[in-house]
């Protein structure tokens, strides 16, 4: 392996178009027994972060076994509706075509760092044909840290490579945050809430308005 790509998810590689947040708010009343009034945010958030803000609103506790009812929750229920997940949803341009650019290079492996739990995110990148390209045993998901910076060290620990030797692909601040901080470039792509400005002045290596351009991603990728 000469280089890993980290993946954000959500606005970077796929657009729910707000069935995820129908999927969640149906684990968040089937755990808590009561319907889902308001959510956190969620731009940058983890699961844990999300659900125990969410809980908060609602008056209610959290706790690590409330937690992993949850995530047992959403996970099925991205099972039970992905054929719903993908009539409505949709890959973000250029994200198909980049990432089997990149697999087509052997020297390349790709995963994922993401706020999901781990099933809601084999859903989400099955639905679109993007997880035969993404090696998911040295990912990280909501399971396993609330912060960003935590995520991406649990990928580099997995996968046993430095930080030079990898990058970071995602539309927050807090991707980028969370890439910086553990020493990794940081690709920023404006396809979520966040504007260019917002990446850039967040630290982002590079910014790019989205995927679309695969030979110039690559480019920047392979730096």
């Amino acid at each position: 392996m000469s280089l890993l790509v980290l993946w954000d998810i959500d606005h970077t590689l796929v657009d729910t178009r707000g069935v995820g947040r129908e999927l969640w708010a149906e684990a968040f009343e089937e755990v808590t027994g009561q319907p889902m009034r308001e959510q956190a945010k969620i731009d940058g958030s983890t699961e844990p972060v999300i659900l125990r803000e969410t809980l908060r609103l609602h008056g209610l506790r959290d706790s690590r076994e409330v937690f992993e009812r949850f995530a047992r929750a959403l996970g099925d229920v991205h099972v039970r509706r992905a054929a719903e997940l993908r009539e409505r949803g949709h890959a973000l341009p250029g994200a198909p075509s980049l990432l089997a650019a990149l697999a087509a290079r052997g020297e390349i492996t790709q995963t994922v760092m993401t706020g999901n739990v781990r099933a809601a995110a084999e859903v989400k990148l099955a639905a679109f044909g993007l997880d035969q390209h993404i090696d998911l045993t040295i990912g990280a998901f909501g399971e396993d840290a609330d912060e960003r910076p935590q995520l991406v060290g649990i990928v580099l620990q997995r996968a046993q490579v430095p930080s030079e030797d990898a990058v970071l692909v995602g539309d927050t601040p807090y991707d980028v945050a969370g890439g910086m901080n553990c020493r990794v470039r940081v690709i920023g792509v404006a396809t979520g809430r966040s504007s260019a400005g917002d990446l850039r002045a967040a630290g982002a290596t590079e910014v790019v308005q989205d995927l679309t351009d695969t030979e110039r991603m690559l480019k920047l990728l392979m730096r």
